[in-house]
């Protein structure tokens, strides 16, 4: 039997979360006579119901902001946060003309429009984002009665920190350490849910990090798998000629070339960086960059790429971690771009992995997308480059609604100024383990950032005459964001042509992923010296990366902008891409439901949720984007 608790009794007498939640626990006695074992689903139930009934009570003086029905799949407690502890905290405060710049951003991505390629400066873009001056001193004042006196307003964000009684205080939570079950070393400082005062709610769409924990996979390279080679079979690579027989077998500089038709040639204008993103403590080595140069670019010998440090982020090229990604990343602009400079933005901050016992260092941000894009949306108009490869994800369940709605409307304001962002779209097909986590129902796993209609999806393909979709590229359809009007045309047939196969399992509704695809199997890198093959929409997305900048470097020349925000302009150039008919996206395979072979989205006419419009005709693109220019 259950002995009951009185929530209410607990929330109004300002007995903590935790506290209340473990009378709650304790209440479950297990029937005499009986295994020792308890229900644990039941248990799971019962304690979600006092989570949801405490919510409720909260509501009645301030506003959930989030809550979740448990800890998410992959993390478990650890320890409760001392008070004396800190964390430092960003609030997102709420844009006076959040639609408006959706709209502008729309129009200027349009081709056809009136405003088609009139980007915004970042001054023209903050008059759009800029908060009222009342929302402003609302949440200021708030802060201030609660003796918070290092608050930094900058646009619509406010950065403080405080310890963890006055932020426990301050959000009506209980603060809480929490281990990734799957190294069980990493901790993050979270909570299950939070609330904000009815006079600030209106004023405010998030605070984090908070209830953003991320999978144990958070933020993890796209790569699907390396292998490394010995000398001899490196050597063979090198010497192969590019063509059908060699690059359905191994992926080289010589064959993206080839295989999409890229004779263009840019200059070395500043003005044409292609930069990417790198997280987890990956960083490019100048060493394996310059023997990959000298493997298979002997003509570019002598170009190196720059990088930036953000959030805490370093430029180590002696440390022991993974490079595999980042290598990957830069090797493969520069094959498909060079002579185009190439920088990387190198992001610190993914928590303590063993805090002190009263101060964790650095003090808990723990959320690198958050202060990477705030960072680059603070840059000047000069210093903001065009193109951005990203080839990190997560599946999209695992992340905060609110919080996967405002990164996506960072990622629209680099789109309004001219900033082309390029996703993998992820390696698991239609997911992993499927698993609804509200519910535990059966259901498919979009990705994020990917399922953002603000960037540019881009799945994976093998083989060369024709190419296929490979199995483990991912897709499917975004639950957090509706089809945008620019997608509508390709998909709906797709959708028509599957009818009500998997119904149950996706939202059809929803933003369709990916746009498009590439080669994304067996390429050659170099990686802390060895000559390896890597599998990966992690591939795929510097190839695309690549190209744009390339588009872009061609329509300077004729003085026009950058391409920006790239979907509107693919989906009305599908016959820029070649259609991938063959072949699937694997995955779900520890469903019963969907048999033994688990569920595939096939490849087929038209768009398709694993290759998207297919891959691209670099000649029919060039001509598109900057007519007259020779593809030589």
């Amino acid at each position: 039997m259950l002995h009951s608790v009185d929530t209410c009794s607990c929330h109004f007498n300002a007995i903590p979360l935790h506290r209340c939640l473990n009378r709650y626990k304790n209440a479950l006695v297990r029937p005499s006579g009986t295994s020792q074992s308890l229900d644990t689903s039941a248990a799971s139930n019962m304690i979600r119901s006092f989570l949801l009934v405490a919510a409720v009570a909260s509501a009645a003086s301030a506003r959930v902001m989030d809550s979740l029905a448990a800890v998410p799949r992959g993390w478990e407690s650890a320890r409760p946060a001392l008070p004396e502890e800190t964390v430092s905290l960003r609030i997102a405060l709420k844009q006076q003309r959040a639609e408006a710049l959706e709209q502008a951003v729309l129009d200027i991505s349009t081709p056809g429009h009136p405003k088609y390629g009139r980007h915004l400066t970042r001054d023209e873009l903050r008059s759009y984002t800029t908060p009222s001056r009342s929302a402003t001193l609302a949440v200021t004042r708030w802060l201030e009665d609660h003796n918070v006196q290092t608050a930094v307003a900058d646009n619509d964000w406010v950065t403080f920190s405080t310890t963890v009684e006055n932020a426990s205080h301050l959000l009506k939570t209980d603060f809480a350490w929490y281990r990734n079950v799957e190294n069980n070393i990493e901790l993050k400082l979270r909570t299950l849910a939070y609330s904000v005062p009815d006079e600030v709610a209106p004023h405010i769409d998030l605070v984090q990090p908070t209830t953003r924990f991320g999978q144990p996979v958070a933020k993890r390279s796209t790569i699907f798998e390396m292998h490394h080679l010995d000398a001899n079979a490196a050597n063979k690579i090198k010497l192969a000629a590019a063509g059908q027989a060699n690059c359905n077998l191994t992926i080289t500089p010589d064959c993206l070339k080839w295989l999409y038709d890229i004779k263009y040639k840019p200059t070395d204008s500043i003005e044409n960086t292609i930069a990417f993103a790198s997280f987890l403590e990956q960083y490019a080595r100048y060493d394996d960059f310059q023997t990959f140069q000298s493997r298979y670019i002997p003509e570019a010998q002598g170009q190196n790429f720059t990088v930036e440090l953000v959030n805490g982020g370093l430029d180590d090229q002696n440390s022991w971690r993974d490079s595999g990604e980042a290598n990957l990343d830069v090797q493969y602009i520069h094959a498909v771009s060079h002579p185009a400079p190439i920088l990387q933005y190198s992001t610190g901050g993914r928590g303590p992995l063993i805090p002190t016992k009263t101060q964790p260092k650095p003090p808990g941000t723990n959320e690198p997308y958050l202060e990477w894009l705030i960072y680059l949306l603070n840059q000047t108009d000069d210093k903001i480059p065009k193109v951005i490869s990203v080839s990190y994800g997560e599946e999209e369940q695992s992340i905060p609604r609110d919080y996967a709605v405002k990164v996506c409307n960072m990622f629209m304001q680099l789109g309004g100024r001219g900033v082309s962002v390029i996703f993998a779209s992820g390696d698991s097909g239609p997911g992993t383990h499927c698993i609804r986590s509200t519910d535990n129902a059966t259901f498919f796993e979009p990705t994020f950032p990917a399922g953002c209609p603000y960037v540019t999806s881009v799945g994976a393909t093998y083989l060369t005459n024709p190419e296929k979709a490979i199995s483990f590229s991912s897709g499917g359809f975004s639950m957090y964001h509706p089809r945008p009007q620019w997608q509508r045309t390709a998909v709906e047939p797709y959708l028509r042509t599957i009818g009500d196969t998997y119904a149950p399992y996706f939202d059809p509704r929803g933003r369709a992923i990916p746009d498009i695809s590439a080669q994304g199997s067996n390429f050659n890198v170099i990686d802390k010296g060895y000559n390896s093959l890597l599998s990966g929409t992690s591939a795929s997305a510097p190839v695309v990366a690549g190209i744009v900048g390339l588009l872009n470097a061609a329509r300077y020349t004729l003085g026009l902008p950058s391409l920006g925000f790239l979907n509107p302009w693919l989906y009305n150039n599908s016959d820029a891409f070649t259609d991938v008919v063959a072949g699937a996206g694997v995955g779900c395979r520890r469903r019963k439901e969907l048999g033994y072979g688990g569920a595939s989205w096939n490849a087929t006419v038209g768009w398709d949720p694993v290759t998207g419009l297919g891959t691209p005709k670099f000649g029919r693109l060039l001509q598109l984007a900057a007519p007259g220019v020779a593809n030589a």
